[in-house]
C-alpha cells in the first residue's frame, strides 16, 4: 500500500513538478491480476483499483490496520468499473458490473472478489473507501438506472453529464459520496468556474483519455494554482484547500469522490475567475 501524508498550502507552493506529482498523483491503478491501493491521511481515504484477467482478484484485509479480520470492518466502499464487463462478489452475493456501474458496499461486509467477464478486456474496478460508523446495505448501482444532471454549455467548452451513484438521495453512506461526469465530444474544461470544499476532500479519476491525449488537472490556492498532467486511468488527491478542475487536449470521463465533514453535493465554496492567479 502507498502512503500519502497531509500536505500544508505553503509547503505545496514551494513544491515542483515531480514533488506535487509524489504527493498528490496516483499512477499504477490497474495492474493486472492485482489490488492497488493508496492510503493517504487526508480522512484516512483509501483509493485503488483492481483488475482481474487471468484469474479472480480478492479486497482481502487492510494492510494498514492489521487488528481488523476483514478490509470492511470498520469501512465503507464505493466501486466503478470503469474497464470491460465484469463481476463483484459480496459476502455470497454476485453483481454482474458494465462498464460504469457502480457498487456501495457497506461496513462489516467480509468477503469481496472481483472478476472480469473476459480476460481480454478486464474490467478495471475502481475503489474510494472511508472509514464508517454505521452499517448501510450493499446496493448495485447501474448506469442505466442512474439519473443525469446536464449542466454547461458548449460556447464554454465545458457541457458535461453528471451521474450521482452515492449521495444521500441515492445509495446512503457514512460519509463517501461519490458519481461520475462526462464531457461530450468537443467539451473539454470540467468543474469551471472552480470551486473548494472546505469541509471535504476529494479526489478524481480520469479515464476514456485517448492515448494521444492528457489532461490538465487545476490545484492549489486560488491565488497559486498548479497543474498535474493526466493519463488514462490515473487518479489525483485534491486537499479541502484545493480547487480541482482540469483541461483535457480531447474530452474525456472523470469519477468524483469525496469523504469528510458532511454530504451535501451543493456545499461548496465558489472561486471566481478574477480570483484565479
Amino acid at each position: 500500500m502507498d502512503m500519502r501524508y497531509p500536505i500544508h498550502p505553503t509547503q505545496y507552493e514551494r513544491m515542483n513538478s515531480t514533488e506535487l506529482r509524489e504527493q498528490f498523483h496516483i499512477s499504477d491503478l490497474f495492474v493486472a491480476d492485482s489490488l492497488s491501493l493508496t492510503y493517504t491521511h487526508i480522512d484516512r481515504v483509501i483509493v485503488g483499483g483492481a483488475t482481474p484477467v487471468s484469474k479472480p482478484v480478492e479486497l482481502g484485509n487492510n494492510p494498514f490496520d492489521p487488528d481488523a479480520d476483514h478490509f470492511l470492518d470498520r469501512r465503507e466502499i464505493g466501486i466503478i468499473n470503469i474497464g470491460g464487463a465484469g463481476s463483484i462478489a459480496v459476502d455470497g452475493a454476485t453483481f454482474v458490473m458494465a462498464k460504469r456501474d457502480g457498487l456501495y458496499i457497506g461496513r462489516n461486509t467480509k468477503a469481496v472478489t472481483f472478476e472480469s467477464a473476459d480476460g481480454d478486456n478486464p474490467a478495471k474496478f475502481y475503489l474510494f473507501s472511508a472509514p464508517a460508523h454505521a452499517e448501510f446495505p450493499t446496493v448495485h448501482l447501474k448506469i442505466d438506472d442512474a439519473e443525469p444532471l446536464q449542466l454547461g454549455d458548449p460556447l464554454n467548452s465545458n457541457k458535461r453529464t453528471i451521474y450521482k451513484y452515492i449521495h444521500p438521495d441515492g445509495a446512503k453512506s457514512c460519509q463517501v459520496v461519490m458519481g461520475m461526469t462526462l464531457l461530450e465530444p468537443g467539451n473539454m474544461w470540467n468543474t469551471m468556474p472552480a470551486h473548494l470544499h472546505a469541509r471535504r476532500m476529494e479526489v478524481y479519476c480520469y479515464f476514456d483519455i485517448d492515448a494521444e491525449n492528457v489532461v490538465f488537472h487545476l490545484m492549489g490556492n486560488p491565488s497559486e494554482t498548479r497543474h498535474i498532467v493526466m493519463r488514462d486511468g490515473e487518479a489525483v488527491i485534491s486537499p479541502s484547500w484545493s480547487i480541482h478542475a482540469g483541461m483535457g487536449t480531447g474530452s474525456y470521463t472523470f469519477i468524483w469522490a469525496m469523504a469528510g465533514e458532511n454530504q451535501s453535493f451543493a456545499d461548496m465554496d465558489s472561486v471566481s475567475m478574477a480570483e484565479l492567479r
